[in-house]
C-alpha cells in the first residue's frame, strides 16, 4: 500500500482535502484490511467535485491501485469494470471488444464509481444518467466484508455520495458498438431554443445548448447515432470549423465535429481523453428541473442574462431520462440540467448564484451532489422524495459512520 502526499487538492483546485492520510492500496485484501481497521474513511475518485463532497478529516482511500479489470459479459449484455478507472479507459477496452455504453458524460477522464456516486451524468432525451447504467456495485463495508447490491432490488444504494462503503468494481450495462457523428449550430436564439426545446433536444441522439445568458443566444451541439435518423431541427449558423463549448478554449482539446463519424466514446464526450479538458481554473452549479420547466427556465434566466454573463465561462444545458434511483437527481423525472462553469472567483459568484437558485427553486430545482450550491442542507434534502429512506439506509448499514463527513451528516444527521 501506498500513501500518496498531503495536502492534496481537487481537479479545479477549489478544495484543499482535510484528510490526516490518504491510502492507495494495491489489492482488495490490502483494502479490506485498511477499512475494517480504520475508524472513518472517505473514497476519493479523480476529484472533479467542487464541493467537499469527497473530503474528509480522516482517512481518504484512492481505488485506481486496484487491478484495473474490465470483465464483459456477452450473455448479460454487462461489463464489470474496476470502480477507480476512468470512463475514458474503460471504453477503449469496450470498443476492442465490440460494445458501447450508451452514455458518456462530458468528461472522459472521471472515474467510473465517482461519477455514479453524485449521479453525474451526459446528455439525451432518453438517456439516462451514468448511475442508471449500473446493473450493480461491489463495495467494502465497515468490517471489512464484500457487499454486492444490484440496481433491480437495492435502488437506494447506486447514488449514495460515497456513504455506504468504498466502491471496488461496477457493473455496466452494455451494447453493441455504434458511431456517432458531432454538428455544431451557432448563433441560435435562446427564444427559439426555449420555444421550441422539445424539438431541439429530441433532434439527436445527443443534444447540449451552450450558452452565457447575456448575449441572448446559444450553440446546439447535435450528436447523432449514424444508425438513426438524420436530425429533425436545424437552426441558427452550422458551424465551418471545430469549436470548443468554452469560448477561447482551443477547439483541438475537442472531439471531432464537422459531422465526421467516429467511434461512440471519441463523440459523446465534447472533450478528448488525451488533453486537459474545459477550462482548468474554475467552479461549476448545475441544477436539475422537470423537462416540463424547461422554458420557464429559460425565462427565469435571461432577464439576469446580463448578471450571469461576466462570471460565467460557458452555461450548458442538456436533458437526462428519468430513473428511479433514490438519490439520482432525475429521480422518477424527466429533466433538463443547468449547468454553470463559473471563474473560480467565488466572491463574484456568491450574489449570481443565490439569485439563480432563488428564480429555479420554485421549478423543482435539485442541486448536483458534487457542485457548488448556497443551498442549506434541508433544502437540498426536501427536493429528494426518498431522503428518509435513504437516511434509514445509512443507518442500517453503517451505523457507527465510518463512511460519513462532514458533508453527510449535514445532509442526513
Amino acid at each position: 500500500m501506498t500513501a500518496g502526499d498531503l495536502p492534496l487538492r481537487n481537479w479545479a483546485g477549489n478544495v484543499t482535502f482535510a484528510a490526516r492520510r490518504v491510502h492507495r492500496p494495491t489489492s482488495l485484501d490490502e483494502l479490506r484490511r485498511l477499512v475494517a481497521s480504520t475508524a472513518r474513511i472517505r473514497a476519493l475518485g479523480t476529484g472533479h467535485s467542487f464541493n467537499r463532497i469527497a473530503d474528509t478529516t480522516d482517512d481518504l482511500v484512492r481505488v485506481d491501485g486496484l487491478p484495473g479489470d474490465v470483465e464483459i459479459d456477452r450473455e448479460r449484455s454487462t461489463a464489470t469494470v474496476a470502480a477507480g478507472l476512468p470512463y475514458a479507459a474503460v471504453a477503449v477496452a469496450l470498443e476492442r471488444a465490440g460494445y458501447a455504453l450508451a452514455n458518456m458524460a462530458s468528461l472522459p477522464q472521471i472515474s467510473v464509481a465517482g461519477a455514479v456516486a453524485t449521479g453525474t451524468h451526459g446528455s439525451g432525451n432518453e438517456l439516462r444518467s451514468l448511475a442508471g447504467s449500473v446493473a450493480g456495485l461491489r463495495m467494502v463495508a465497515a468490517d471489512g466484508g464484500i457487499v454486492d447490491v444490484r440496481r433491480d432490488s437495492d435502488p437506494g444504494a447506486i447514488v449514495a455520495l460515497g456513504a455506504l462503503g468504498v466502491v471496488t468494481s461496477v457493473t455496466l450495462d452494455i451494447e453493441p458498438t455504434f458511431q456517432v457523428a458531432q454538428r455544431v449550430y451557432q448563433d441560435v436564439p435562446l427564444t427559439e431554443i426555449a420555444g421550441a426545446f422539445d424539438a431541439v433536444f429530441g433532434a439527436a441522439y445527443s443534444v447540449s445548448v451552450f450558452t452565457d445568458w447575456a448575449s441572448g443566444a446559444g450553440v446546439v451541439w447535435q450528436k447523432r447515432r449514424i444508425d438513426q435518423p438524420e436530425p429533425s431541427w436545424t437552426g441558427g449558423r452550422p458551424a465551418d470549423h471545430a469549436v470548443n463549448p468554452v469560448p477561447g478554449m482551443p477547439a483541438e482539446f475537442t472531439t471531432d465535429q464537422l459531422d465526421v463519424p467516429g467511434p461512440w466514446h471519441e463523440r459523446l464526450p465534447h472533450f478528448r481523453a488525451e488533453f486537459t479538458p474545459s477550462a482548468g481554473d474554475e467552479l461549476q452549479s448545475e441544477f436539475w428541473l422537470p423537462r416540463s420547466a424547461a422554458a420557464s427556465a429559460f425565462a427565469a434566466l435571461r432577464p439576469i442574462g446580463a448578471w450571469i454573463g461576466p462570471v460565467v465561462h460557458v452555461s450548458e444545458v442538456r436533458t437526462v431520462h428519468a430513473d428511479e434511483l433514490w438519490l439520482s437527481p432525475a429521480y422518477q423525472r424527466d429533466s433538463v440540467t443547468l449547468h454553470f462553469t463559473w471563474i473560480q472567483d467565488m466572491d463574484a459568484v456568491a450574489p449570481v448564484l443565490a439569485e439563480i437558485e432563488r428564480r429555479l427553486l420554485p421549478l423543482g430545482a435539485r442541486p448536483h451532489w458534487g457542485k457548488i450550491t448556497s443551498l442549506p442542507a434541508e433544502r437540498i434534502v426536501a427536493s429528494y422524495e426518498r431522503a428518509a429512506d435513504f437516511a434509514a439506509l445509512l443507518r442500517d448499514r453503517d451505523p457507527d459512520g465510518k463512511f460519513r463527513n462532514s458533508v453527510v451528516d449535514e445532509l442526513f444527521p
